[in-house]
């Protein structure tokens, strides 16, 4: 768990201190106070760009330094990562006061969240669910962002020389095949490995109070007929006619069943994709702590605004169940009401004030 969050000119907030003392921790507060921005700091402390998937300058405070400073102690190691004003779109990561790539983050602490734009999760487009899908798997592989990183670097000079015939030379343009295919091979083994634990660990959910859901990974067809490098070796014509690689794992798609409906998560209500997440979410929490021996951080952007008061209920009795860290926001206190022990905090343009616990 984070047992100490420090915040420097982070989006509305100019500083910020936070020590939870219980597992629960609940931002409360008006629409634009800053609630969510906390989330979004500590979802920095992982690989990738965060919850809402901004641009690095973009969170340094208004009329602040042009800088930005996040960092926690987890288990006694400390977490730092920030930008500074003179490279505000290079980010930097230090783990106990050495310096360290974003992914090796992922060694320390996994964390997992649900915002509310992700209630259209499955009406998106298939590159969000992919986003989703590997956010998960990161947190069960934590080599998986490295993976990811490579593969993309690959693919993207692999795209640049298609298109210019001058540049495209077969050597290389089969060695950078040959990268996509190790580093897509293990894309490809970590998501099935987490999509197969994720779906034994659901069949035992009940029904209720939280639609359950059985979970696929869709591939385009013809993966199966051939090694990925093979497969991209013969589609180079086609690929720089499209201006794009059009196989791999970077095409891959997320599908989702509402199992008690046989019903895809699309075709399902608004609050039935929303239990079809929370339900995926809290089936990955316990994955994630059998796995790793300690359950993920989950970041709750609004969670409890849109369920009915048992299905609250039931939601906070879930989450104590995960044995993990939950921060939770709402515009609410009386959202939280069922939960007796928790760090409550209020606040109100950028500063923050405790609550009664």
């Amino acid at each position: 768990m984070i047992g100490r969050l420090t915040l420097s000119d982070f989006r509305n907030h100019a500083d910020a201190l936070i020590l939870p003392d219980h597992p629960f921790i609940l931002l409360t507060g008006d629409n634009g106070a800053g609630k969510t921005n906390i989330l979004e700091a500590v979802s920095m402390l992982a690989p990738g760009r965060g919850l809402r998937g901004a641009a690095l300058r973009a969170m340094a405070r208004q009329d602040g330094p042009g800088s930005f400073g996040v960092a926690a102690d987890v288990e006694g190691v400390v977490l730092g990562t920030g930008v500074s004003a003179t490279t505000p779109d290079r980010r930097q990561v230090r783990i106990g006061g050495v310096a360290s790539s974003a992914n090796a983050l992922a060694d320390h602490l996994a964390i997992v969240w649900l915002t509310p734009a992700m209630d259209r999760l499955f009406l998106d487009s298939p590159g969000g669910r992919r986003r989703f899908l590997d956010r998960l798997t990161l947190a069960l592989h934590p080599g998986h962002a490295a993976h990811s990183a490579r593969y993309d670097a690959a693919m993207r000079a692999r795209n640049r020389l298609l298109v210019d015939p001058r540049r495209a030379d077969p050597v290389w343009l089969t060695a950078l095949e040959a990268q996509m295919d190790e580093h897509g091979t293990a894309l490809e083994q970590a998501r099935a490995d987490l999509v197969a634990r994720l779906n034994t660990v659901l069949d035992d959910q009940p029904d209720a109070p939280f639609a359950r859901p059985s979970v696929l990974i869709e591939q385009e067809e013809g993966v199966r007929d051939a090694p990925l490098a093979v497969r991209l070796g013969r589609d180079r014509r086609r690929d720089a006619a499209a201006g794009r690689t059009l196989s791999g794992p970077h095409r891959h798609d997320l599908s989702v069943t509402h199992i008690a409906k046989a019903q895809p998560a699309a075709l399902c209500s608004t609050g039935e994709q929303k239990a079809l997440l929370l339900s995926i979410l809290l089936a990955h929490a316990a994955l994630v702590a059998a796995d790793r021996g300690r359950p993920p951080v989950l970041l709750l952007d609004e969670v409890a605004a849109h369920l009915d008061p048992s299905r609250r209920a039931a939601l906070f009795e879930r989450l104590a169940a995960t044995g993990g860290q939950v921060w939770m926001t709402g515009t609410e206190s009386s959202l939280f009401n069922d939960l007796t022990a928790a760090t409550r905090l209020t606040v109100t343009a950028g500063h923050l004030f405790c609550s009664a616990t």
